[in-house]
């Protein structure tokens, strides 16, 4: 495990409350295409937003993150309000998913490139991949991670994705008035085919 990442990301979540809240958008505003039930997983989960959420619509989530600190209060949340909720700190680098193994997979403000082939494989035949993060085309209003190698490229997502069926994808960069809409981020749904 990344010791030094570890270190850092438990030190971000020392004060982090769990709540049933912080849902990705993506997930969010696109729930009516979950399956009504199945096995889910949050990957770098964080605070567990995505985890809760498919959780409260039946599922059955694992949720990783590289941070322990954050786990062990996603697995205490989920105990208190019998959720079906698995809470893992993981270096999923070092220890991936099994392949044909979720309906649907979140990820959200995480970028690890040489994953994708491994996020497909651990997709169920006609699962889903809600995955949402930062794009190097930003905004004044500026969030995320100051370095450009953890943001996406322009329509980046749709190539590391391209063995998937395109759901939605949602990429707004500069275009427009960017005061609004959907602004430092990409955002992508996609099935594996049957």
């Amino acid at each position: 495990m990344d010791l030094k990442a570890k270190s850092k990301w438990n030190s971000i979540y020392s004060d982090a409350e769990i709540k049933n809240q912080n849902v990705s958008k993506g997930l969010l505003e696109n729930s009516h295409l979950l399956p009504a039930s199945g096995r889910g997983l949050d990957l770098a989960c964080g605070t567990g937003g995505d985890a809760i959420f498919l959780a409260s619509k039946g599922f059955d989530v694992d949720a990783w993150d590289i941070s322990d600190t954050v786990t062990e209060k996603l697995n205490y949340y989920a105990a208190e309000n019998k959720l079906s909720i698995n809470a893992e700190a993981r270096d999923i680098n070092l220890n991936p998913p099994s392949n044909a193994s979720y309906d649907v997979i979140t990820v959200a403000h995480f970028l690890e490139r040489s994953l994708a082939p491994v996020l497909i494989a651990a997709l169920k035949p006609g699962g889903l991949l809600f995955y949402q993060t930062f794009t190097r085309e930003v905004t004044l209003s500026y969030s995320g991670p100051s370095n450009p190698d953890f943001r996406l490229g322009e329509n980046e997502l749709l190539s590391l994705f391209n063995g998937l069926k395109i759901i939605v994808y949602r990429e707004e960069g500069l275009l427009g008035d960017i005061k609004a809409g959907f602004r430092n981020e990409a955002l992508l749904i996609a099935q594996k085919p049957v």
